[in-house]
């Protein structure tokens, strides 16, 4: 768990995503070895990048960029979904920063079997012998550290799915849920046309943004998780088409 200090540090990065440490040193009134402490525990924690002087954070494709953006309304997703899984289920991840949160509480608190199309997830829990993880197969995106392509869509094939969570770049009533990446939609889409039970779980503000495709529409899921502060609109949009809308 974060202290108030780092929490501000993410939120001060979430706005510029670049700070000095003797920025932050005067902003929060410590010594810069205090920040410099900080900064290396949310390094370790996968939730900046730490550079000359200071530390980063970018909103791109990386995951281990994405984690820190909005770090406090993903966890607390994270964790109000994890009680959606029971004891000695198996589920399937898709990718997506709040995704990764979501597997780190699950893991810790609960003996669950978890299947991922992201390396970077999987990846985790490499020191967690316990962990029950399936990897399935495909071409290897670099950034994302997704797995996409026809050999993932066939390993899909072969296991049945009960309950889905997937990550979304955007959504707007006109467009559905929408990712920026052509790959990774096209394997989003396949998991939730064969899913029993779909969550989408991403912090709300992702909602009211455009990306460039399509995976769904609210009719083709059952669940959303986000935040209490989505707009009354959504929230008045969604439980008109009979979604289970969790807010946090």
């Amino acid at each position: 768990m974060l202290n108030k200090r780092q929490t501000i540090i993410l939120e001060i990065l979430g706005k510029n995503n670049k700070t000095a440490v003797s920025e932050l040193s005067e902003k929060l009134n410590v010594s810069s070895v205090t920040i410099r402490q900080d900064l290396n525990f949310l390094e370790a924690e996968g939730l900046l990048k730490r550079v000359h002087g200071g530390a980063v954070l970018k909103d791109a494709d990386d995951l281990v960029n994405r984690l820190g953006v909005n770090y406090e309304k993903k966890l607390r997703i994270a964790r109000k979904v994890s009680s959606f899984v029971n004891e000695g289920e198996t589920i399937l991840i898709e990718s997506g920063s709040v995704n990764v949160l979501l597997a780190r509480e699950l893991l810790k608190n609960k003996k669950v079997t978890i299947i991922t199309t992201n390396v970077y997830i999987a990846r985790q829990f490499r020191k967690n012998e316990q962990a029950n993880i399936v990897i399935l197969g495909g071409i290897y995106q670099h950034e994302s550290e997704t797995l996409v392509g026809k050999i993932t869509k066939t390993c899909i094939d072969q296991i049945n799915i009960n309950k889905a969570f997937i990550g979304i770049d955007g959504y707007t009533t006109d467009n559905g849920f929408m990712l920026r990446d052509l790959f990774r939609a096209e394997i989003s889409t396949y998991i939730i046309q064969k899913a029993q039970d779909v969550f989408i779980v991403s912090d709300s503000t992702k909602f009211g943004k455009e990306e460039l495709t399509n995976i769904c529409y609210p009719t083709d899921i059952q669940h959303i998780a986000t935040n209490d502060d989505l707009s009354i609109q959504f929230q008045n949009e969604f439980r008109k088409t009979g979604i289970d809308l969790i807010l946090t």
